[in-house]
């Protein structure tokens, strides 16, 4: 339920310039729907992955995750291609040429050799699909995080928040080409959710939990969300709060700890999420919820999330030329969005369906 409450923020999202964004999560409070990604991805990771590194051959397990990571690998360059075509008729044919220029696509169109070296080698990325090469990247590196983390989970924490902290005093990142700079989500920054989900999963398949329900951090959790929320939403409290933050950073602390950076994960990004994740995961009523039958639709799209987020992010770059011309409007916006969440639903109907035939069709 909850990865499939992600990927319809994550469709909202993207297609900017809606009435409907502003009820997304990232109105609420630091962190939005990627970090919320980013974790369940790990945490589904430890869930699926978790117990081939417990018991059988070494190299089958290192290889099952990595079939995964070339799977992402072969769905981003395709969303890409889609995207780039749906962007150059929309100047052809629509005469809507600002898409030739949004989204990361003008160096295509401007060094096309360069951007056509690299598209495929992951340093030239579109806007709003730059989470997949992150998530290949953390796939690629997550047998080495289950051998250390399954017998030492604390140890590998550790070893994970001072990758997180070197990357953000150092801005260590991967390289980008022909543009400048480095990974809209660095890989290096990002990889503290990931890790956290992916030993979260582990101890779950084994029917723990890796960071257990205690009310003093429940309490500390639910309040940082209350002091959040009233962060963003009272202006007074939000003067003194980014007051607070230019205080620190006078101070000398770096930005990666006092802003709100993205790329580097920044601490009050970080801490938001997961406090956010600490207090849903310990409510008992979420569980009803989840199992409830007004969660189904969202139930199933979280079973399909790949296929659901790759072509949600397909329709919502055919949205975004539809919508480039127009104001917010609810009734319009309702339209598109709604329809291109039925339509998600449609697929990940016909997917489930379509698998659980096949299972029965087994002897």
């Amino acid at each position: 339920m909850f990865r499939g409450i992600a990927l319809v923020m994550i469709f909202i999202n993207h297609v900017p310039g809606t009435i409907y964004e502003t009820f997304t999560s990232r109105n609420f409070g630091f962190s939005d729907a990627a970090e919320a990604f980013v974790f369940m991805s790990g945490l589904a990771a430890g869930l699926a992955y978790s117990n081939r590194f417990r018991t059988g051959n070494l190299w089958a397990a290192i290889a099952k995750v990595w079939a995964r990571a070339r799977q992402l690998y072969f769905v981003h360059i395709a969303i890409t291609m889609l995207s780039l075509a749906i962007f150059a008729a929309a100047a052809k044919w629509f005469d809507i040429p600002r898409m030739l220029t949004v989204n990361n696509a003008a160096p295509l169109f401007k060094e096309p050799l360069s951007a056509l070296v690299g598209i495929p080698l992951l340093t030239h990325q579109l806007g709003y699909l730059n989470i997949l090469p992150l998530y290949m990247m953390l796939l690629l590196v997550a047998p080495l995080v289950l051998i250390i983390g399954l017998r030492k989970p604390w140890l590998m924490l550790a070893l994970s928040i001072v990758i997180w902290a070197l990357a953000g005093q150092f801005r260590i990142n991967l390289p980008n080409y022909p543009n400048s700079g480095g990974w809209f989500f660095n890989p290096f920054s990002w990889q503290i959710l990931f890790v956290i989900g992916l030993l979260s999963g582990a101890a779950m398949k084994v029917g723990k939990r890796f960071i257990p329900y205690h009310p003093v951090l429940f309490a500390l959790a639910l309040g940082f969300l209350l002091l959040v929320l009233a962060w963003v939403k009272v202006p007074v409290i939000g003067r003194a709060g980014l007051d607070s933050m230019r205080f620190l950073a006078d101070a000398g602390l770096p930005f990666y700890v006092t802003w709100f950076d993205k790329t580097f994960l920044a601490l009050p990004r970080l801490l938001h999420a997961l406090a956010l994740f600490y207090v849903l995961g310990h409510l008992p009523i979420m569980r009803r919820v989840a199992s409830s039958a007004i969660a189904a639709p969202l139930r199933l799209l979280g079973r399909q999330g790949l296929p659901v987020f790759a072509v949600g992010t397909v329709i919502s770059m055919v949205l975004q030329t539809v919508k480039s011309p127009r104001q917010p409007d609810p009734l319009f916006d309702g339209m598109i969005l709604g329809g291109g969440l039925l339509a998600l639903w449609l697929l990940a109907w016909a997917l489930t369906k379509t698998q659980d035939v096949s299972r029965a069709a087994k002897p």
